[in-house]
C-alpha cells in the first residue's frame, strides 16, 4: 500500500477544516423571463403528466366492477 513518508501535523488538518477565502465569488447571472418561462412550463408538464397518468390509472386499480359470473354444475340444477 501506498504510506505518506511525512506525517501531517494534527494542526494542518484542523486549520484545513475551518479556512475561509476572503475571495467572493462571481455572482450568479440572473434568470432571464424566456428561462423562467421554460422552467414553469416543464413544471406544468410534469405535474400533468402525473395527474393524468392518476386520472387514467386509477380506474385500473380500483375494483372490478363487472357482473361476477359464477358456474353452475348440474347438480346445483336440481336433476
Amino acid at each position: 500500500m501506498f504510506r505518506r513518508r511525512e506525517s501531517v501535523p494534527f494542526s494542518f488538518v484542523a486549520e484545513a477544516d475551518r479556512f475561509r477565502s476572503n475571495v467572493t465569488p462571481p455572482p450568479l447571472p440572473r434568470s432571464t423571463v424566456s428561462e423562467r418561462v421554460g422552467r414553469a412550463l416543464i413544471g406544468l408538464v410534469v405535474v400533468g403528466g402525473i395527474a393524468g397518468s392518476l386520472l387514467l390509472g386509477l380506474p385500473a386499480l380500483g375494483p372490478e366492477q363487472a357482473p361476477a359470473h359464477t358456474q353452475q354444475t348440474e347438480a346445483a340444477h336440481g336433476r
